[in-house]
């Protein structure tokens, strides 16, 4: 009973600061975004900002694998796995250049952080096609701006005990039609931090690694069944790795 009253006490903390610190930098994330879509830069360093932040409050800490792998000025999409809650601020701390991610319309009705994320997000409506066809159309759009693009291709968060849930068409798709090079991001830890079924939270450190970017030049639709699988048993292959690492 103990244990799980000092749980309750450290998520509502960490629930404190992750609210007081968005507060505070909404300012220098929505503002840019309103003023010029050429300010997006300035709005995502804020959002990392953030996280720093909030990782210094809350002793959640993230340390990332192989980012010399992303080369400055490549738009990248990046797919990610999604495990938790904790991947939201994971990715600012891991990924260092300006970004959009594909989020569900659901998450933009939160009040405040709705609207705060929007700076960062493309909504959308996965069971209206209207939605998904004007949802590709803006993540184009931002890619052909140079910025690179945040999907987590399972579409939802695992909450099952396989690496991964299968992947949508849809990024790889984007990834051919743009000519854009993937690369996969693994969270890991972050379920571990926050148990699926959970609210509760627990310090400790997220670990987010990156494989190698994956080209999409020259290819056509015809390649996307492969370059899907490729890319799933990229990331199913290091979940796996890293799982058995963490047992042993």
């Amino acid at each position: 009973m103990l244990k799980k009253g000092i749980q309750i006490l450290y998520t509502a903390w960490c629930a404190i600061w992750f609210v007081a610190i968005m507060i505070a930098l909404s300012p220098f994330t929505v503002i840019p975004r309103l003023i010029s879509p050429k300010l997006d830069k300035f709005s995502y360093f804020f959002a990392r900002v953030w996280v720093f932040l909030f990782s210094a409050f809350s002793f959640i800490h993230f340390k990332t694998h192989n980012r010399n792998l992303i080369q400055r000025g490549q738009p990248y999409i990046f797919t990610i796995n999604h495990t938790s809650f904790l991947d939201a601020p994971a990715i600012p701390r891991a990924i260092p250049v300006p970004l959009k991610g594909l989020g569900k319309e659901e998450l933009a009705k939160i009040p405040l952080f709705g609207f705060i994320a929007g700076s960062f997000a493309v909504w959308v409506d996965r069971t209206s096609e209207e939605s998904r066809k004007k949802s590709v159309e803006k993540l184009v759009r931002n890619l052909n701006r140079g910025l690179s693009i945040m999907v987590a291709p399972e579409g939802t968060r695992n909450n099952t005990d396989e690496p991964l849930l299968p992947f949508y068409n849809g990024p790889f798709r984007l990834a051919i039609e743009t000519g854009t090079p993937i690369m996969p991001l693994i969270i890991h830890d972050a379920k571990r931090l926050m148990p699926k079924g959970q609210l509760g939270l627990r310090p400790g450190l997220i670990h987010n690694y990156f494989l190698p970017p994956i080209s999409t030049q020259n290819m056509t639709q015809e390649d996307l069944p492969a370059l899907k699988a490729q890319v799933y048993e990229m990331m199913k292959s290091k979940i796996i790795e890293l799982d058995k690492e963490n047992k042993s």
